[in-house]
């Protein structure tokens, strides 16, 4: 890195130039009387090598409501809903399938276990699975023994009938008939039971089934699915050894809580997984300024001034009012919700935020509070000029109010301009020591000097 004496005595060399020869056999002596010295100027080179080696930045001049905008300093914190815990359900043994700060989408294989409990899941499923069974058989005879009844009561009936036609009367018929009478109730009760117990193993089964889908995150569609073609194809349920649990989110794994291989008991964390793009910004206002953040206001949250962001780098937010109200600090808490992600939108990331608390109807003209530098008594900026990228105009700046991070510049420049962010105090320097600044005059922002009467 070339040291700042070094860039400025460059600077300097190319303000004033090289003055030691008018040309080629001119008598060095005549030199003052044949070559008039260089009119004065503000303006400075900036070619691309100069703008390299100075680190020369530029910003454009915007038309803002600095007068109106409130900017408080903040930082970056997660959402509440941006973290995601993945706990045990079952107690066993963990194989991790990810490393931690990984990055994992839905469905990615997160770690796998295997359990004690997990056959006695399966043996819960196959019981009540057999007890629908049983209880199944069992309606089906019911009903077989009450038809049967049935059939046989009004096959006595209709003899009854026909030998009374006949005049002729037989006791032991209507013996029989009133017995199978009798039975219907009996035979009645036994099919209630028989679809009570039925229903019984129905529930037995559906809670065994809901834990063992909550157990292995599966859908209770998905356990039972047959793996196969054929009459005797597995259900899915009765294959599964290692229980896998995979993402529901989209984020990064942000903890491994287990030691790889350990026996973890049951509810208790494994893995938690943060979406970084769920975050928020939360800074301190003044309370003097509550009655200002009403309304639809329009907020921006703007990283610190540094090299690698530009002036107008940030994000456009959604501000609310926070709940929490310092009474010794005489503060209130501002939240702000980027409408997108940066990469310096991360959690603990320190930002400004900027309030647009009251719309003018004319924005006056602004620039980077860092292009303004002082030179003595007065604050000078670098203007690009527009018709040669490769000068810069040395201008006496007009200031107006300013927030901070913007200034206000009254005259000098137009809306679209560029002015020297980084590299204005070397250019400032340089300027200074080639004696620009120290006419008997000024200058004005076209690049014109006018001289003053003595």
């Amino acid at each position: 890195m070339i040291a700042r004496p070094t860039l400025i005595a460059c600077m300097t060399f190319l303000l004033i130039g090289c003055t030691d020869g008018a040309g080629d056999g001119a008598a060095p002596g005549n030199t003052a009387a044949t070559t008039p010295p260089p009119a004065p100027t503000n303006r400075v080179s900036i070619p691309a090598t100069v703008r390299r080696n100075l680190g020369i930045t530029l910003a454009k001049v915007e038309q803002r409501d600095v007068a109106a905008t409130i900017r408080v300093p903040g930082s970056f914190e997660l959402q509440p809903l941006a973290r995601h815990e993945y706990r045990m359900i079952l107690e066993g043994r963990v194989q991790f399938e990810v490393e931690q700060y990984q990055r994992i989408a839905p469905g990615t294989l997160l770690y796998s276990f295997r359990s004690p409990q997990w056959p006695e899941l399966q043996h819960e499923i196959i019981t009540g699975e057999q007890a629908m069974d049983s209880a199944t058989a069992e309606i089906d005879v019911a009903t077989a023994r009450l038809a049967e009844s049935r059939r046989r009561l009004e096959s006595v009936r209709d003899r009854i009938e026909a030998l009374a036609a006949a005049e002729f009367r037989r006791a032991e018929l209507e013996t029989q008939a009133a017995e199978l009478e009798a039975s219907l109730p009996r035979l009645e009760s036994e099919l209630g039971l028989s679809k009570t117990k039925l229903a019984n193993a129905t529930r037995t089964y559906e809670h065994a089934m809901h834990r063992a889908a909550a157990a292995i995150g599966l859908t209770e569609a998905a356990l039972v699915e047959h793996l196969g073609s054929g009459p005797d194809a597995p259900q899915r349920y009765e294959v599964i050894d290692w229980i896998h649990v995979h993402a529901t989110e989209y984020g990064i794994v942000e903890t491994l809580a287990v030691t790889d291989g350990a026996w973890v008991q049951a509810h208790s964390l494994v893995i938690s997984t943060v979406d970084p793009t769920k975050v928020r910004f939360r800074a301190m206002g003044l309370q003097s300024d509550i009655p200002r953040f009403t309304g639809e206001l329009s907020a921006r949250i703007v990283p610190p001034q540094s090299p690698v962001f530009g002036a107008s780098d940030g994000v456009d937010a959604q501000l609310s009012l926070g709940l929490e109200a310092n009474p010794d600090q005489r503060t209130i808490t501002l939240i702000a919700i980027p409408s997108e992600a940066r990469p310096w939108t991360r959690p603990g990331v320190s930002a400004f935020l900027e309030v647009v608390v009251e719309r003018s109807a004319s924005p006056a003209l602004a620039v980077p509070r860092s292009a303004v530098v002082k030179d003595g008594l007065r604050h000078v900026l670098f203007r690009r000029d527009p018709r040669n990228p490769d000068e810069a105009i040395r201008i006496e700046a007009d200031l107006g109010v300013d927030d901070g991070r913007w200034v206000v510049i009254r005259s000098g420049v137009r809306a679209g301009d560029e002015v020297v962010l980084d590299g204005a105090f070397e250019l400032q320097l340089a300027t200074s020591q080639s004696g620009t600044s120290q006419q008997g005059g000024h200058f004005h922002a076209d690049g014109t000097f006018h001289g003053e009467a003595h």
